[in-house]
């Protein structure tokens, strides 16, 4: 009976022992997958686009789309949209959730000279909600007019195997904050005479006014106030005692 209680004994220490051997010969873990660092997002540059109706503020693509944002830019800060209206409303739907409006510059004396043509192969943007393009007629004749994009028109994008002009509308943008504004100069009233071909039908009656477009200039950042540390206070010295 002893004898049966010492092994049992053994055993039951010897238990440990096994498991934890059995635990040192397993491999270690897979170390966890540490997620790449997130990519920063592009450059853009956010101009306010002051209407009588509001205003709408657009971020620039000045590094995806960098040839079309920047030849707009000269255009805002020469003050030269100053004055422009949006003069054109188009519902390709009765509820006007896909279409488009289009304004910009009309007094051929404040254009520019043509910007070249930079089609969304290139640049990655895309006709969709918010969008912001330039109105052409042949690759390399767009001037400062431009449309923004309501739903999603991803037909004005180029398309490399298409037949004839296949190279698009160039983005340059995107509306970040007033589409309800976008929305109320779409539906403003329309003549039902103005207009040439596609677009008779789609000119607005009153043009709305652009009053201006500016440059959104962040505030400055308060400096931050220095936090000074205590100094360390010296211990006192002792007087001096001639009997030390």
């Amino acid at each position: 009976m002893i004898r049966r209680h010492i092994l049992a004994a053994a055993l039951l220490l010897g238990l440990p022992l096994i498991a934890g051997l059995a635990a040192a010969q397993e491999p270690p873990p897979a170390p966890a997958d540490v997620p790449a660092p997130a990519k920063p997002a592009p450059a853009t540059v956010a101009v306010i686009v002051s209407t009588e109706l509001g205003p709408i503020t657009i971020a620039l693509e000045t590094e995806r789309a960098p040839i079309t944002a920047n030849y707009i830019l000269r255009h805002v800060d020469e003050q030269r949209l100053d004055g422009a209206a949006f003069y054109r409303a188009m519902k390709l739907v009765p509820d006007g959730s896909i279409g488009l409006v289009q304004g910009g510059i009309q007094d051929g004396r404040k254009l520019l000279p043509p910007v070249a043509h930079e089609p969304t192969t290139v640049t990655g943007l895309t006709h969709d909600e918010g969008a912001v393009s330039l109105a052409r007629g042949a690759p390399g004749t767009a001037q400062a007019q431009f449309f923004i994009i309501l739903g999603n028109l991803n037909g004005l994008d180029a398309k490399p195997g298409a037949a004839g002009d296949n190279l698009g509308y160039a983005v340059f943008g995107r509306v970040t904050e007033g589409m309800d504004v976008v929305r109320r100069i779409q539906n403003a009233p329309v003549s039902a005479t103005k207009g040439e071909g596609a677009m008779k039908g789609q000119m607005i009656e009153a043009p709305v006014k652009i009053i201006s477009v500016r440059r959104v200039i962040p505030l400055p950042q308060p400096p931050k106030p220095v936090v000074r540390k205590p100094l360390a206070r010296k211990p006192a010295a002792r007087p001096w005692n001639p009997r030390r």
